[in-house]
C-alpha cells in the first residue's frame, strides 16, 4: 500500500519536473523565442526593428532604410553597414530569418510565398493616432523580445510631447504643410502632433482634390499664417519639388510665416514622429511673432 505522504512527494516530484520540461520546451521552441535573425521588408518597419533591436539580431532591412537619393529614413545613416535587400521572396531567404516584419497590406505576393513555406511573418498596422504608436509600440517589444527598449521609445515620446505642449503657441496657429507635388498633409499622426505643437492644420478646409493636393493659387489666396515646406530649400531632387519652389510663392511675403522644414520622422507614424514636434513649435512661436508685428 502506497501512504499518502509518498503519493504527495510524487505529486511535486511530477509536477516539479513538468515544470522544468515546459521551460525546456518554450525556451527551445523558435516560435517562443526572442527572434535572433529578424529581417524587415518595408520603410516603417525598418525604423521599428532597428530601434528595438541590436545590430547582431537584425538580418537585414529594406534598402530604404539607408538610401540617400531621396532620403525618406530618419535611421540612413545611423543603419549604414546593415545588409539591405530589395525585397523578394529570395533575397529574404538568402538572410534565413526567424522573422519577417512586414508592413500589414503591402507585398502581398511575398507575404504568401513566405507563408507558403513556413516562415514566420509579423504584421505591423498602420498607425493613425498616437494611441496606435503606444499599442504597436508596446505590440512589437512583446513580439521581439524587445519590452525595455519599448519602453524607453514611449518614455522619450512622452517627454517631447510634454515639452512641445509647455512651449506651444496660444490660440493655435493657422498652419499649412505643403508637400512635393503639391500634397496638403491633413489626419492622422501629423495632425495630432500638430495639434499638441500649437498648430491648427487648415488643409481639410481647403478643398483638396481627390489625390489630396492644393493649387499654388489656392495657397496664396489664402495665405494662413504658417506655411511650412516639407524639404530642402536649396535642394531639389526631382519634378516633385518644382512645386514648392514656384516663384508665384514670393507673394506670401509680408501674409504668410514660411518656412522649410525637413520632415522625414512624419513619412512612418511611429515614436520618432514626435521629434517633429520641436520644430513646429518653434516655427508656430516666429509665426506668430511675426504676424504681430
Amino acid at each position: 500500500m502506497v501512504s499518502p505522504s509518498y503519493r504527495g512527494n510524487m505529486r511535486w516530484t511530477h509536477g516539479w519536473v513538468a515544470a522544468c520540461l515546459a521551460g525546456l520546451i518554450l525556451a527551445l521552441n523558435p516560435a517562443t523565442a526572442a527572434p535572433k535573425r529578424v529581417v524587415s521588408t518595408f520603410l516603417c518597419t525598418d525604423e521599428y526593428v532597428f530601434r528595438l533591436l541590436l545590430r547582431d539580431r537584425i538580418a537585414a532591412l529594406s534598402f530604404e532604410a539607408t538610401d540617400r537619393n531621396p532620403v525618406v529614413s530618419t535611421i540612413a545613416d545611423a543603419a549604414r553597414g546593415i545588409p539591405t535587400i530589395r525585397p523578394s521572396a529570395e533575397t529574404v531567404l538568402n538572410f534565413r530569418p526567424d522573422l519577417v516584419v512586414m508592413y500589414q497590406f503591402t507585398m502581398p505576393e511575398l507575404h504568401a510565398q513566405l507563408a507558403r513555406i513556413g516562415v514566420p511573418v509579423l504584421d505591423v498596422p498602420w498607425a493613425n493616432s498616437l494611441a496606435d504608436v503606444r499599442r504597436i509600440t508596446a505590440m512589437l517589444g512583446d513580439k521581439l523580445g524587445a519590452r525595455d527598449r519599448a519602453g524607453a521609445l514611449l518614455k522619450e515620446m512622452d517627454a517631447k510631447i510634454a515639452a512641445a505642449r509647455a512651449t506651444a503657441p496660444h490660440p493655435p496657429v493657422a498652419t499649412l504643410i505643403y508637400e512635393p507635388n503639391g500634397y496638403a498633409v491633413s489626419g492622422g499622426t501629423t495632425a495630432e502632433i500638430m495639434t499638441l505643437s500649437g498648430l491648427k492644420g487648415i488643409a481639410p478646409g481647403l478643398g483638396l482634390t481627390r489625390l489630396d493636393t492644393l493649387p499654388v493659387e489656392s495657397v496664396i489666396a489664402h495665405a494662413p499664417e504658417l506655411v511650412i515646406l516639407s524639404g530642402d530649400r536649396h535642394t531639389q531632387n526631382s519634378r516633385a519639388d518644382l512645386v514648392q519652389h514656384h516663384p508665384a510663392l514670393r507673394a506670401l511675403e509680408g501674409r504668410s510665416y514660411v518656412a522649410w522644414a525637413q520632415l522625414t520622422p512624419l513619412l512612418c507614424p511611429g515614436p520618432w514622429s514626435v521629434d517633429a514636434a520641436a520644430t513646429f513649435t518653434e516655427f508656430g512661436v516666429k509665426a506668430r511673432a511675426a504676424m504681430h508685428r
